[in-house]
């Protein structure tokens, strides 16, 4: 299969060109005034840095979406664009969709449904229903299998990606929807996704930050704890040579004793990979995804 991969990528992708050339075709353009009342003025905040603000929203035809403010006000009109095209074509379902933009003084970008919010919010909101375990692994392999959608089948060659509990939203159906993704921008949080043949999918130092991020997202879905400064903490306890002796401790109390003990070591054995010391990566996401599903028993995409 990894050879049959090898063999039929760069045919895929010369496909994947010839689709995305032209304008932009099927998006829809939403007024500020409509961005506007659909945010209630702005209010709430789901994640933001220098360069985005993401924001829940609701229109009048129903449904929650997240709609995001470029604030990178040196983009130009034509790169805006560009950016609503390339990501109107990215089609997965672990990625948010792109439903529509807006222009005009403010750009924004409207994604689709997020009717569960956040996954931060699920995991650290205490009147929130606790997720369960079985919904925890099936958010990990959805975003590891996100992941490999952009770094082995998408075009152009670089990508920009954020990984984190408060930029993966969460469908009705609390299916992980990756939704900080966007174009190379100056943006501090964003980290570069090459695209390049297997097995070098994932084995540059960009990559490998991209895999500490997933590290210390597979260890918040395991503790439930925050990773506000950058999953340090976290990251220090399964680096140290007994961290097994004190899974029991640090475990999230809302899961108790309803989990399947080697589900959460081959978890826990993705987490320690990803987040060890050194710039290039040990596996590449492809093979992340492979160890998950065979020992993992969740319904595949």
């Amino acid at each position: 299969m990894h050879r049959l991969i090898r063999k039929l990528r760069p045919r895929l992708l010369s496909w994947l060109r010839r689709s995305r050339s032209g304008r932009i075709l099927f998006m829809k353009h939403f007024p500020y005034k409509d961005i506007k009342r659909a945010t209630d003025g702005f209010e709430t905040i789901m994640y933001t840095n220098s360069h985005i603000a993401a924001y829940k929203a609701r229109f009048h035809d129903g449904g929650v979406v997240l709609i995001k403010e470029i604030r990178d006000y040196d983009q130009g009109k034509d790169v805006f664009y560009r950016e609503v095209q390339l990501l109107g074509c990215l089609h997965h379902r672990h990625l948010l969709a792109l439903r529509g933009f807006s222009t005009g003084h403010r750009r924004f970008l409207v994604f689709d449904n997020i009717e569960r919010g956040s996954l931060k919010e699920h995991l650290n909101d205490p009147i929130r229903t606790p997720l369960n375990w079985r919904t925890r692994l099936q958010i990990a392999i959805g975003v590891v299998a996100a992941l490999e959608y952009l770094l082995l089948f998408n075009e152009p060659p670089m990508y920009h990606v954020s990984i984190n509990s408060s930029s993966i939203m969460l469908d009705e159906n609390f299916n992980a929807k990756l939704s900080d993704v966007g174009l190379q921008s100056s943006g501090e949080s964003y980290v570069t996704v090459p695209h390049t043949s297997c097995p070098k999918d994932c084995m540059g130092q960009e990559c490998g930050n991209i895999m500490f991020q997933l590290g210390v997202l597979i260890l918040e879905l395991i503790t439930g704890q925050s990773s506000e400064n950058g999953g340090a903490d976290l990251v220090q306890w399964i680096r140290e040579s007994r961290f097994c002796s004190s899974i029991h401790k640090m475990l999230d109390p809302d899961l108790g004793s309803s989990y399947d003990s080697r589900e959460l070591k081959s978890l826990l054995a993705v987490a320690k990979l990803c987040v060890r010391d050194g710039d290039k990566p040990k596996a590449s996401m492809q093979q992340i995804l492979r160890y998950l599903r065979k020992k993992i028993e969740i319904p595949r995409d």
